[in-house]
C-alpha cells in the first residue's frame, strides 16, 4: 500500500471532534422510545423499544437472586438442534452466578460448545465429563472455575466424549453414572460449606445414553423452544421419552421450565408458536422470551457469554430476566419449612 492509499484511508476516518459529535447525535434508548411511542404507540417497534427500556430499568434495580433451599439441578435439553440449548445453559448460568449464586455447568455435548463459551480449555485429552462418566474419576478433581465469572464452575467436555455412548453400553448402571458422580460432588461441597445452588446440564441434540444420564441426574428440565414451526414437531417425542425416564429411572424429574428462544415479535409465526406453547404448557413457560440477537451469536466467538460480552444488549437483558424468573418462580415451593417454624 503506497502513501497515497494511506492518505485516502485516513481521509475516510472521522476526526475525534467529528466522532464525538456523531456520538452525541445518537439518541438514547429512552429518547427513541419517547419519539417512537409519540408517533405511534401501537407499532411493533414502539412496543419492542418500550419493553427494552422497561427491562433496562428492572435490571438496573436487580439485586442478588434468592438462594434456593436446596441445590436445583436443571437438564437443558431438546432433541432438535439449533434451538439455543447451549446458549441458554451458558447465559442462564452466567446470570445466576453474576447475581450471587454458586453455579455448576456440566457440558455433556462432545462438541464442547458450553466450554468454549465459558472460556474453558477442552482440547482432546483435557480431563472432564468423560473421565467422570467412564473412568469414575471424582468430579471435584475435574471441575474448573470460569475465569471471567466468579461463582461459576464448569465440568468441561472434550471430543473424547464422542465415544462415551458406545463405552457406556457395557458399564454397570450405565444410565445413572452421572447421577452418582454428581451427588457425591454436591455432598462433598455442601460438607465443605461451599454448597452449589444451581446445576445446569447442557445436553447433546439427541436422546442417547448421554442425555439419558442427564435426565436421570436432573430434578428439573429446562426446554428451550425455538419460535418456529419445526421446533414443535420433535417436542412430543422428547416429552414421551421424559415420561419413560420418569416411569422407570427418575420419578423426581419435572419439566418445570419452558423458554421461548429466537423470538421475533414482528412476525406472526413467532407470535403463533409462542401462543401455542403458552396455551399448552401454561405457567411453565417463562414470561420472558429470548429475541433473535446478533450479540448472542457473536459472544461465543469471543469465548464469552452475552452477559459479559454486551451486558446492555436486548439478548443479555432478556437472559437476565429469564434467570430471575427461574430463581423467583420456585421460591415458594422450595422454601425450607424449618424457616417458618
Amino acid at each position: 500500500m503506497d502513501q497515497h492509499d494511506h492518505s485516502r484511508l485516513r481521509a475516510r476516518r472521522p476526526s475525534s471532534a467529528v466522532a464525538g459529535s456523531l456520538r452525541r447525535s445518537v439518541p438514547s434508548a429512552e429518547e427513541i422510545a419517547d419519539h417512537v411511542m409519540f408517533e405511534d404507540a401501537n407499532t411493533p417497534l414502539a412496543r419492542e423499544v418500550a419493553e427494552h427500556v422497561d427491562r433496562q430499568a428492572r435490571v438496573a434495580s436487580t439485586t442478588d437472586f434468592p438462594h434456593p433451599a436446596k441445590t436445583r439441578v436443571f437438564v437443558v435439553a431438546n432433541q432438535k438442534g439449533g434451538v439455543g440449548k447451549t446458549t441458554t445453559a451458558v447465559n442462564i448460568a452466567a446470570a445466576m452466578a453474576m447475581h450471587g449464586q454458586h453455579v455448576l455447568v456440566i457440558d455433556l455435548d462432545p462438541q464442547g460448545n458450553a466450554s468454549t463459551a465459558l472460556n474453558i480449555e477442552h482440547n482432546e485429552g483435557t480431563p472432564g465429563v468423560y473421565e467422570a462418566l467412564v473412568e469414575g474419576t471424582p468430579m471435584d478433581d475435574l471441575v474448573v472455575g470460569c475465569p471471567d465469572i466468579p461463582g461459576l464452575e464448569v465440568l468441561p467436555a472434550s471430543i473424547d466424549l464422542a465415544g462415551a455412548e458406545i463405552e457406556l453400553v457395557s458399564l454397570v448402571a450405565r444410565e445413572s453414572r452421572l447421577e452418582r458422580s454428581l451427588e457425591a460432588f454436591l455432598a462433598e461441597r455442601e460438607e465443605a460449606g461451599e454448597r452449589i445452588d444451581y446445576v445446569f446440564v447442557d445436553c447433546p441434540p439427541s436422546l442417547g445414553l448421554l442425555t439419558v444420564n442427564a435426565l436421570v441426574a436432573g430434578r428439573e428440565m429446562l426446554i428451550p423452544i425455538q419460535c418456529e414451526y419445526y421446533a414443535l414437531e420433535g417436542l412430543g417425542q422428547l416429552l414421551r421419552n421424559v415420561d419413560l425416564v420418569k416411569a422407570h429411572l427418575n420419578r423426581d424429574l419435572d419439566v418445570s421450565t419452558i423458554l421461548l428462544t429466537m423470538h421475533d415479535a414482528r412476525t406472526r409465526l413467532s407470535a403463533g408458536v409462542a401462543e401455542e406453547v403458552r396455551t399448552h404448557f401454561g405457567p411453565k413457560v417463562l414470561r420472558t422470551a429470548i429475541p433473535r440477537s446478533v450479540r448472542i451469536s457473536e459472544a461465543p466467538s469471543y469465548q464469552q457469554s452475552v452477559l459479559t460480552y454486551d451486558p446492555s444488549s436486548p439478548g443479555s437483558l432478556c437472559y437476565l430476566e429469564a434467570a430471575r424468573e427461574i430463581a423467583e418462580k420456585a421460591r415458594p415451593s422450595t422454601v425450607d419449612p424449618q424457616e417458618h417454624s
